[in-house]
């Protein structure tokens, strides 16, 4: 069980979408899709980083919400008819973690199907929680994102900072490329250990 409360883990997405709605803004996004499942942690993160992209942006975003198993293929027909330049799927929160990732499939196989525009942007956990990679083993899926620019952030836990990373799909493996780096708050580093590696902050 994480060392945070349920208080936390909300205040940990606003920290943590306000920092990547302004990463978003400064790869120079003007028009921004959010995909998050319905649940209320998902929820934190996609409008704390719908918020902060607006600010720092001046672009234009809109959520589209998941039901986890019911209606991926309705939300990627709206994502095609938004046609965003870019589109973050923040799959996440506190629903199951191998149903998140079920849906997240579900839904990338009818975005390959409506051939969705824009780059994608994948959220850190449902990446580390190898969602790319099952995805991956679809045919179709791979086909699809081998054409996308797709990008994911994750966390330096020991260095208290959030990368900003081009992922790159080759012969069916995954690499990252560091493209920028955002330095955290000592309270953001503290409470993304405490979360997700169950530890106390490590760095100074």
């Amino acid at each position: 069980m994480a060392l945070t409360t349920f208080e936390e883990e909300i205040y940990l997405r606003a920290l943590t979408g306000r920092l990547v709605g302004k990463a978003l803004a400064d790869l120079g996004v003007n028009k921004l899709a959010v995909v998050a499942p319905k649940n209320i942690i998902c929820s934190s993160i996609a409008t704390a980083t719908e918020a902060s992209f607006l600010d720092h942006s001046g672009g234009v975003t809109y959520h589209f919400m998941v039901e986890l198993g019911a209606n991926e293929e309705e939300v990627a027909k709206r994502v095609k008819e938004f046609g965003a330049q870019v589109v973050l799927l923040q799959f996440g929160g506190e629903d199951p973690i191998e149903k998140v990732k079920e849906s997240f499939v579900k839904f990338l196989k009818a975005a390959a199907k409506e051939n969705i525009p824009g780059a994608i942007v994948f959220h850190v956990r449902i990446f580390a929680a190898g969602g790319v990679a099952e995805a991956l083993k679809d045919e179709e899926i791979k086909k699809f994102l081998e054409t996308k620019d797709l990008y994911v952030y994750t966390v330096g836990f020991d260095e208290g900072k959030v990368y900003v990373n081009r992922v790159k799909i080759e012969g069916g493996e995954i690499k990252l490329e560091k493209l920028t780096e955002y330095q955290v708050t000592l309270e953001h580093a503290d409470l993304l250990n405490r979360s997700l590696k169950n530890r106390k902050v490590t760095f100074q």
